[in-house]
């Protein structure tokens, strides 16, 4: 009943959903600022830490444009059983199909770093430390924003290794 009713509103010949067939393989464009991490790298799967949640990503996915919050991007590649795993600040995760090379999934984000690089009693002292500015900052300023943003960051970088903050 409802596809009757978009096919009334929409101009001739235009789809409402996808009609691509789920392909074999998943492209992974990984961008920084200053370099690509990786540049249409054929993956198995990614998850992406979505600002409404968590999800995954596998070839053939639906397109979806999402902000990412601060968090841990896994790349599971193509016949290896331990997944690469990146925390990342926030940023943008794009998923599309293109008929004639696949499924994409292009991930931009201001910074990135491995998860096994991090230390997680320095990310936990450098929440503390922005728990502090936080605390004393004036209501309402920048400075105080931008100590809930440090917090933010610092905790969910923390988590990501699995050190506890408080």
């Amino acid at each position: 009943m409802l596809s009757r009713t978009v096919s009334r509103i929409l101009p001739r010949g235009a789809r409402a959903f996808s009609e691509a067939g789920p392909s074999s393989n998943l492209v992974l464009n990984f961008n920084l600022p200053d370099k690509e991490v990786y540049l249409e790298k054929e993956v198995a799967s990614v998850i992406v830490p979505g600002l409404a949640g968590e999800y995954g990503v596998t070839a053939g996915h639906a397109p979806i444009i999402s902000q990412m919050k601060a968090g841990v991007l896994q790349i599971e590649h193509i016949g290896e059983s331990e997944t690469e795993k990146y925390f990342v600040p926030g940023g943008f995760a794009i998923s599309h199909h293109d008929d004639a090379k696949g499924s994409f999934t292009d991930i931009s984000c201001p910074e990135a770093v491995k998860v096994d690089d991090i230390d997680g009693s320095a990310a936990a002292s450098a929440y503390s430390e922005s728990k502090r500015a936080f605390d004393s900052a004036e209501e309402g300023s920048a400075e105080k924003a931008l100590a809930q943003i440090d917090m933010e960051v610092n905790k969910a970088m923390a988590e990501a290794v699995g050190s506890s903050v408080a």
